[in-house]
């Protein structure tokens, strides 16, 4: 098997070969973690390099040993953790510093850009705070210049009314903001090197591709290096000069974007381009889904979720007078920017959230006007797969006792046929059926949502409601889920609203697709119809900034979105 390494040299940018003079020089880097008295292997010989005003990308899956290579850089992995092999700085040689020499350069001269900056900022501190903190630590600057500084660095990553939000803290904060204050924070001390890692995961289209556009910028503007940690291949098309490609923490692919897109050396690089979601070919639409007769399996009309005001304040309306429908056996994909009111609408569809006027019915039944005894009957044909499962599983109930649970709480049958239909459900999802006695931590990521979605199919529900079950998963394990998903959608022919801001996944299983905005319902039809050709200037910007895993289309999607964005 080839592995693609490019050996050639050039001063770097754009054209993806090793750069003659970088920047940074990682060279045949280990890293190894000592658990239970044995040091286990996590990063082997890996090398890759970045030039200034280069941007390189590290893919792979979890566990390729992505992010373990580059928190080696500022030192940032545990004290259970040994590194050997070379980093060098400039001419200075990173493994050789102690920690009071390493302390001048993080943040300063080479800054990381946290994957959850909801974790990484400290929550009881506003981020102006936190921000002035970051510039006095490195420079010996007055409170007032710092502040001064806060503000120009708030305005630069584009936060609104950046007087305002200098004073706000982490919660009050939508995801992309909070992320923008994070770059904010990262970039106060003009550094050298940007590392940032899964700056993008979690959040919809247009914010993704407004941060990405900062990153664009703030490269140019600084003359930064920049390297980018993704599992996102869209992500790494749009922006990436260079790509290296890692598995089971081995380099198996490095080379200029263009290439590696268009011809792929090594067969797990193939895997992972072949695993992302694309449209679908312009041929002939499949034959419907469903019995013929085209029973609605559920209907909402005219639906309003308001949520109340907190002492004394006014509600706020998450959800304006929504009208969707789904017949028997077809998928409705619901997509929309962060707030628009996705979510909610799934929420108040199985009664987590309270809807404040219209109707929802389901198989026929209104539930909004049902009594909790009255519900419980009808419960059995409806049920939610979460975003995360690792939070939607109780963590001191195996796997089998969390499937068990909901026929158990309906009364679905006898012990013995509730074990019997664990074991047929986790052979479904494709689980070994000796993982019952396993628990959640036990599994990966991609495991776990098997798990829900076993959970969720336990009483044949007529209806499934997806809330992104796929959005935090490697590209690789999301495909799996997906097709399983699929698979399972075919064969079962439950009614499904998938939730998603991945028009790629939503076009591959949508039959119809709604988008929301700002709580209201702009557009709607059959899928192909909405994303090949949509009506509404929101829907074109929406599918405009949704990276795709080509960087020739993409470069011409970017200038879209640009004139679109204004």
């Amino acid at each position: 098997m080839t592995t693609g390494r490019t050996t050639g040299k050039s001063t770097g940018k754009n054209t993806g070969t090793t750069p003659s003079d970088p920047i940074l020089a990682v060279e045949r880097l280990s890293v190894d973690f000592q658990i239970a008295g044995e040091w286990t292997p996590a990063v082997k010989d890996v090398s890759f390099s970045v030039a200034k005003g280069e941007v390189v990308a590290l893919v792979g899956e979890s566990g390729s040993g992505k992010s373990v290579s580059s928190m080696s850089v500022l030192g940032l992995l545990g004290p259970n953790a040994r590194r050997r092999g070379s980093i060098r700085f400039g001419g200075t040689e990173l493994l050789d510093l102690d920690e009071e020499a390493l302390r001048a350069i993080r943040g300063r001269r080479i800054a990381m850009i946290f994957q959850e900056p909801m974790t990484a900022l400290n929550p009881v501190y506003s981020i102006g705070e936190q921000i002035i903190e970051a510039i006095q630590c490195h420079e010996p600057v007055p409170a007032a210049e710092a502040r001064t500084r806060t503000l120009e660095l708030l305005k630069k990553v584009g936060i609104p009314e950046p007087e305002r939000r200098i004073h706000s803290y982490p919660h009050q904060l939508s995801g992309g903001q909070r992320q923008r204050a994070m770059i904010a924070m990262a970039v106060s001390g003009s550094p050298e090197v940007i590392i940032a890692d899964e700056p993008t995961t979690a959040l919809d289209v247009t914010v993704q591709a407004e941060i990405l556009e900062l990153l664009r910028r703030l490269r140019e503007d600084l003359g930064s290096a920049v390297v980018i940690i993704t599992h996102d291949m869209g992500v790494v098309a749009d922006l990436a000069d260079r790509v290296v490609v890692m598995r089971q923490g081995q380099v198996v692919e490095e080379a200029p974007v263009t290439r590696l897109f268009s011809d792929p050396r090594h067969d797990y690089t193939r895997e992972l381009l072949s695993a992302v979601p694309r449209q679908k070919p312009d041929e002939e639409p499949e034959a419907d889904a469903g019995d013929a007769g085209g029973s609605t399996t559920l209907r909402v009309a005219d639906l309003e979720v308001e949520y109340p005001g907190r002492m004394g304040r006014k509600g706020f309306k998450a959800v304006h007078g929504v009208s969707v429908s789904i017949e028997k056996g077809k998928v409705l994909g619901l997509v929309g920017e962060s707030g628009s009111g996705k979510s909610t609408i799934g929420r108040a569809i199985v009664g987590l959230v309270r809807a404040s006027a219209g109707s929802i019915e389901i198989c026929g039944q209104d539930v909004t006007s049902l009594k909790p005894k009255e519900l419980r009957g009808l419960r059995r044909k409806y049920s939610m797969v979460f975003q995360d499962p690792g939070s939607s599983l109780n963590p001191r109930l195996s796997i089998g006792d969390s499937i068990a649970a909901p026929m158990i709480v309906n009364r679905y049958a006898d012990r013995r046929a509730v074990q019997q239909r664990v074991l047929d459900l986790l052979d479904q999802v494709e689980l070994p059926t000796s993982w019952a006695d396993r628990f959640p931590h036990e599994l990966s990521g991609g495991q776990r949502q098997r798990v829900g979605i076993a959970r969720a199919l336990a009483l044949d529900p007529e209806l499934l409601i997806a809330d992104e079950p796929t959005s935090a998963l490697d590209v690789s394990v999301q495909a799996t889920v997906l097709r399983l998903f699929q698979d399972l959608q075919d064969r079962l022919g439950f009614s499904c609203l998938f939730i998603s801001h991945d028009l790629g996944v939503v076009e591959l299983l949508s039959h119809d697709v709604a988008v929301l905005q700002h709580g209201r319902l702009v557009e709607s039809g059959p899928a192909r119809d909405v994303l090949r050709d949509p009506g509404t200037d929101y829907t074109r910007r929406l599918i405009a900034a949704a990276p795709v895993p080509d960087p020739v289309e993409q470069a011409e999607r970017r200038r879209l979105w640009r004139e679109m964005a204004g």
